[in-house]
């Protein structure tokens, strides 16, 4: 079993279950944070912001971290629209279906949010979100804009049962427009590059370890990147056992993961 020198960490089904605590997992951080081996909480959530986050962990699960250790995929949005964007305010315009944590991350990186004739479109989960801002979305594409999907997330576990997830908007989008959007978050691969150049390692240097095979795992095979299923969360061996591609490991808990 080699060691990596870092390693990209998944949040819901993970490191945690909604409100309920997986102790295992914050042993696995307190060992990875004892040997000073760097880490990323590498999560399809853009609702938050890096600090919401690292609240969260240590009010509701006794786990300590910094802001620096998550890397969300509204952040990679962010990143992305600046990589791409040209120089100059005019090309830096955006319209945000989606909530706080994406439309700071746009706004960190210097874009304007506006619904009048912007460069790009921004869809993510919003709870807030009416048929108008669908409307200005769509026809702002259709007048070409460019469309990003911050990631295409079928639905989010609630206590009530499996709510749509960001995927169910987007797709949304991507129907009435008939355009295929970059997505960004896992399971593609834009979020992973990104958080690779956060890290300052090699690919082969990082292991993905996630809950969700159709998301954690399939974005690091995706990647060329190593991944570690832990059974803690979404995906069952019953359900990996008819997968072609297996996961690089499988454990039932990060206790039993050697660093």
């Amino acid at each position: 079993m080699p060691k990596y020198k870092g390693y990209f960490i998944d949040l819901d089904g993970t490191v945690y279950r909604g409100k309920h605590r997986i102790p295992a997992a914050r042993r696995f951080i307190e060992r990875l944070q004892a040997k000073k081996i760097p880490f990323l909480f590498v999560t399809n959530n853009t609702t938050k912001m890096p600090v919401d986050v690292v609240r969260n962990l240590s009010d509701n699960h006794d786990i300590h971290v910094k802001p620096e250790n998550v890397y969300t995929a509204g952040l990679a949005t962010a990143d992305y629209l600046d990589d791409i964007a040209d120089p100059g305010k005019e090309n830096r315009t955006v319209f945000v279906v989606g909530e706080k944590g994406l439309k700071q991350a746009l706004m960190q990186k210097g874009f304007v949010i506006t619904p009048h004739h912007p460069k790009f479109v921004t869809v993510a989960l919003d709870d807030q979100a009416t048929y108008k801002d669908f409307a200005i979305a769509t026809l702002a594409i259709q007048h070409g804009a460019t469309f990003i999907g911050t990631n295409i997330d079928t639905n989010i576990p609630n206590e009530k049962g499996m709510l749509p997830g960001a995927g169910a908007l987007v797709d949304m989008v991507r129907y009435a427009t008939q355009t295929q959007p970059i997505v960004i978050g896992k399971p593609k691969t834009i979020i992973l590059r990104n958080a690779l150049k956060l890290i300052g390692l090699k690919k082969d240097q990082v292991v993905m370890v996630g809950d969700n095979y159709m998301t954690d795992i399939s974005a690091a095979i995706n990647f060329g990147m190593d991944s570690l299923l832990v059974y803690t969360g979404v995906s069952t061996p019953q359900q990996i056992a008819t997968k072609k591609i297996k996961p690089t490991y499988q454990i039932k808990s990060l206790d039993q993961w050697k660093l």
